[in-house]
């Protein structure tokens, strides 16, 4: 097992530096961040000090060799946005947002997706699994921005139940976290709905019954367990899409100060230090999440060899 994780480790460390020079190249041909630092009243002159001063003005190799140094160091630059602090230390400001944001939603859909699943799968065909089955496609279907925004409408405007932006979690983490959620409990619920269908027409099952186990004990004991492996890696998929992407639309409508709110206000003023950092920290986020995964799958089954 230890080998096997340090072995991760080593490839992740690959993923992470291939995927962050990536994004340096990106950010340096298509943006210009002095235009969004200086007022519109700053001359020529003024901005090409400033990029000079950036270091922008130097040739690609020699930003990129710079950037090599600097990021060994895990110094990723100054944030041009948030001034006056390290692109680094911004993203660990808004981070823990974002971590209780995807915690809650992951929460909610594992807590709603299981039963949901199983309870579908005791009669396929049946009127239960068609409305669970009809329920969640609906919430797949619907774009995030879109159930976001009817979700405020009628929670926030119409009942004032809940509040938007930066407060206790009581009242403005609860709505942003069911709309991530939301889309998460169709797929997971739809994942243990087939695994369970899949697993009760084993043959262990029919010998289980025939044993005079109920049909409880077999589903919840037996049956779950070994559906459990799909269902884990569709969740770390959820996570990873949660982090990567989907707080962006969830955090901007709702006002929610997380880092997908900071990586849309980065992208919008060109901060190149900031959007590298965000990809930085996100990359390592989903490498190590990755490894917890595949751990997970060992305990689920035993059978399962790690190499």
């Amino acid at each position: 097992m230890g080998r096997y994780i340090a072995r991760r480790l080593g490839q992740g460390l690959v993923v992470i530096f291939g995927v962050t020079i990536f994004v340096f190249v990106i950010t340096r041909l298509i943006g210009d961040p002095v235009k969004f630092m200086l007022p519109l009243s700053a001359t020529p002159e003024q901005r090409e000090a400033r990029r000079a001063a950036m270091g922008l003005d130097d040739g690609i190799l020699t930003q990129f060799f710079r950037f090599i140094g600097d990021l060994l160091r895990l110094d990723l630059g100054e944030s041009t946005y948030v001034r006056g602090q390290s692109a680094l230390s911004v993203v660990f400001d808004y981070l823990p947002r974002t971590l209780q944001l995807v915690a809650l939603g992951m929460i909610f859909a594992v807590v709603l997706s299981i039963p949901l699943g199983v309870l579908a799968s005791r009669k396929p065909g049946g009127i239960t699994d068609r409305i669970l089955t009809t329920l969640s496609l609906i919430g797949l279907s619907m774009p995030q921005f879109f159930l976001g925004f009817m979700l405020l409408i009628a929670f926030t405007v119409k009942l004032q139940w809940f509040e938007t932006g930066p407060g206790p979690w009581t009242t403005n983490l609860v709505l942003p976290a069911v709309c991530l959620a939301l889309p998460a409990i169709g797929r997971l619920s739809i994942v243990v709905r087939s695994s369970m269908i899949d697993e009760m027409n084993t043959q262990y099952v029919k010998v289980a019954k025939a044993k005079g186990m109920t049909q409880r004990r077999i589903m919840g004991v037996h049956a779950l367990r070994n559906a459990g492996i799909p269902y884990v890696t569709l969740l770390g998929w959820e996570i990873i899409r949660a982090l990567a992407g989907y707080t962006v639309v969830v955090e901007s409508v709702f006002n929610w100060p997380g880092l997908g709110f900071m990586a849309k206000t980065a992208i919008k003023n060109q901060d190149f230090y900031l959007i590298q950092a965000i990809v930085f920290v996100i990359a390592v986020i989903v490498v190590l999440l990755n490894i917890v995964i595949d751990i997970a799958y060992k305990v689920l089954d035993p059978r399962v060899d790690l190499q």
